[in-house]
């Protein structure tokens, strides 16, 4: 069933066994069952089908342990050796190994095939989280979801928005009423450019959650990109700003086009060179778009913190 190494490869040392408690455990076709079937109907239970000739399991086999335990009992991680525990695998025609079945309410519900890297496993592991509560089974100790949270921002912020909305619709499932969920999805929305789509989904906001502070500052960040939609070729507006550094239109104009093209920072620092050269022009429009990209950003994050400080010692020096 599985392709082999030659009968002279060196073999890797066994893997220890899990303490008592633990939540990696070692299982066998008879106890598949019981450690499987049956424990998946209080928790989602993860099946790694491994050997221990094979490379990528050895490669695969912490990582998964690894998120599993980070996860603090919200899901199970069950191992299973294929060269001594054939049966099993056969059933699930398992063709090649490492290969990772997710189990919830006696049933596979998910799963993949080969060494993935961390981030992969980390989205698979919260996608069942949310599944299970999505089910009505809290995780035993630890505020999982809140880990869902952060790897759904973590997947959006390096890119992979297609992840971060599959993460963030699996919470909303679970939680119809989150407002951190909905935004979450929002957020995606804007950053892939469906603009659209976003301002659709928010007119269709949830009465429980249409005036909470998060859809506040979604608003905020889809009246911001659609304003920063129609500014101008960012290589032209720093053409004028340089020939005339009092061009206060075209440097406000390139502050948009710098925040539309995902560049924060030198949005905000080109407001503030407005602010400091003229606070009062075009009735103190650079101030006020400033605090638009606060609600945008979040009163929290890290820019709107540093900009508010810096905004403060420009119009009180």
């Amino acid at each position: 069933m599985f392709s082999k190494p030659p009968a002279n490869a060196p073999m890797p040392a066994a893997a220890p066994a899990a303490g008592a408690g633990d939540v990696v455990k070692d299982t066998t076709d008879r106890a598949f069952m019981a450690d499987v079937i049956e424990a998946s109907r209080d928790v989602p239970i993860i099946v790694d089908f491994w050997a221990p000739w094979c490379g990528p399991c050895k490669q695969l086999g912490p990582i998964i342990e690894k998120v599993v335990r980070a996860a603090k009992g919200a899901v199970r991680l069950v191992k299973i050796d294929t060269d001594a525990n054939p049966m099993i695998a056969s059933q699930l025609r398992v063709q090649s190994i490492p290969a990772v079945y997710a189990f919830f309410q006696g049933r596979p519900v998910d799963g993949f095939m080969g060494a993935v890297p961390e981030s992969q496993v980390k989205a698979f592991v919260d996608k069942l989280v949310a599944l299970a509560k999505q089910a009505g089974v809290s995780a035993p100790g630890g505020d999982v979801l809140e880990e869902a949270f952060a790897h759904a921002k973590e997947l959006m912020d390096g890119g992979d928005l297609q992840g971060a909305l599959d993460l963030y619709g699996q919470i909303l499932q679970a939680e119809p009423e989150s407002a951190q969920a909905f935004a979450g999805i929002v957020r995606c929305l804007i950053a892939g450019g469906d603009l659209a789509h976003a301002k659709e989904m928010l007119a269709q906001a949830p009465e429980a959650i249409a005036k909470d502070k998060e859809l506040a500052n979604v608003r905020a960040a889809l009246e911001v990109a659609e304003q920063a939609a129609n500014a101008g070729p960012i290589p032209e507006l720093m053409e004028k700003v340089a020939h005339d550094a009092n061009d206060h239109a075209s440097r406000f104009d390139l502050a948009m086009a710098l925040y539309a093209a995902g560049k924060r920072e030198a949005a905000v620092d080109e407001l503030l060179q407005i602010v400091k050269r003229d606070r009062s022009w075009n009735d103190d429009a650079a101030r006020k778009q400033l605090v638009k990209f606060f609600e945008a950003f979040g009163q929290t994050d890290p820019l709107t913190v540093q900009t508010r400080r810096k905004l403060s010692t420009i119009m009180f020096s």
